[in-house]
C-alpha cells in the first residue's frame, strides 16, 4: 500500500511565531500557496490558510501587523511518513481539510494535499470521493465546523 512520504511535498515554506499576518500574506502570493505551517524551534506549531486570513484577520479587521499565532490553527490533525494513503485521505475527508502537515517528532517534514492524491492515477477514485466529502456543507458532517 502506498505511504504518505512517497506522494508528499517535501520542498515546504514555512513561517516562525515571530512573522505577523502581512508577511504570511505575502508568502503566500510569491508562492501561490494557500497554506503556510508555522514553525517554533524546529516543531511546527500551527498552519494559516488563506481562508484564515480572511476569517480571523481581515473580517475581523486586525491589523497586517497581527501575530502569526493570534489567528493561526493550532489543533491540527498531522500524519506521519509512513500513514497509509488511504488513512490519509480518510482523515482528510473526515475533517473536511485539504492538507494535512506531515510530522516526525513533531518536525514538519512535508505536506500532503488533495492535490497530491488527484495525481496519483490508483487513487483517482479515492481523492475524489475525499474532494466530495470535503466540499459538502459541514452540516452534513456532524455538525464540526472548521
Amino acid at each position: 500500500m502506498e505511504k504518505v512520504k512517497d506522494i508528499m511535498s517535501t520542498d515546504v515554506e514555512t513561517c516562525s511565531l515571530l512573522d505577523n499576518v502581512y508577511e504570511v500574506a505575502v508568502k503566500m502570493k510569491e508562492l501561490n500557496v494557500g497554506a503556510i505551517p508555522i514553525i517554533d524551534n524546529e516543531r511546527l506549531v500551527g498552519m494559516i490558510t488563506d481562508r484564515d486570513l480572511v476569517v480571523r484577520s481581515i473580517a475581523e479587521k486586525r491589523p497586517g501587523s497581527t501575530k502569526v499565532e493570534k489567528i493561526m490553527s493550532d489543533n491540527l490533525i498531522t500524519v506521519t511518513e509512513d500513514t497509509s494513503s488511504k488513512e490519509a485521505l480518510r482523515l482528510m475527508a473526515e475533517h473536511q481539510i485539504r492538507r494535512l502537515p506531515v510530522v516526525k517528532n513533531d518536525r514538519l517534514v512535508g505536506i500532503v494535499s488533495l492535490g497530491d492524491f488527484a495525481t496519483r492515477e490508483l487513487t483517482d477514485e479515492m481523492a475524489g470521493r475525499a474532494l466530495s466529502e470535503i466540499s459538502e456543507p459541514d452540516e452534513l458532517h456532524d455538525g464540526v465546523q472548521h
